[in-house]
């Protein structure tokens, strides 16, 4: 979704116009959604893909357009892997732990980008550089332990790897 520009109002009016926004977009997809099976996933995925991740003000919006509780919202998202409560990083760092990648070290793989990150599974720098999460098979488990930054795939990898990769990952951001 698009950022509106700061009205007339200040930071209040921005506030204003990103609420409306918010409950436009969510009455769009609501209207999208209503009547097909499984439309809370369904609006969840799109509210994802518009934002990111799913902001607490949208699934606010989208409890009282679908006639939900709060809970039942966050029943799902928590449960989904796949959906994030906080924005993305700039690069999206994914460990693997499925059974191959576990048993080959994946467990060391997270603590080494833990530390070389400083932030601990699921969360993002403050500067939003690097987001940490883990996944459960990313289907590579000839290429395990791994993991993806990206999209792009790194595999068979151990502790002494981990600086090599997010260096070149920082660089080819300044190139």
């Amino acid at each position: 979704m698009e950022r509106k520009r700061m009205s007339n109002t200040g930071e209040l009016g921005y506030l204003f116009d990103w609420v409306e926004s918010v409950q436009v977009k969510v009455r769009e997809l609501v209207g999208e959604w209503k009547d097909r099976e499984g439309n809370l996933i369904m609006i969840l995925h799109a509210i994802q893909n518009e934002f990111g991740y799913v902001p607490r003000g949208v699934a606010n919006e989208l409890a009282k357009e679908l006639g939900i509780s709060l809970a039942r919202i966050y029943e799902v998202i928590t449960f989904y892997h796949y959906f994030r409560l906080v924005p993305p990083g700039q690069h999206n760092v994914q460990v693997c732990t499925g059974t191959a990648c576990y048993l080959k070290g994946s467990s060391e793989l997270i603590e080494e980008l833990e530390k070389r990150l400083g932030v601990t599974e699921g969360e993002a720098l403050p500067d939003s550089e690097f987001h940490l999460e883990t996944v459960r098979c990313i289907g590579c488990c000839g290429m395990a332990p791994a993991i993806v930054i990206d999209g792009e795939t790194h595999g068979r990898l151990c502790q002494k790897d981990v600086a090599g990769i997010l260096e070149n990952q920082r660089r080819g951001k300044r190139v």
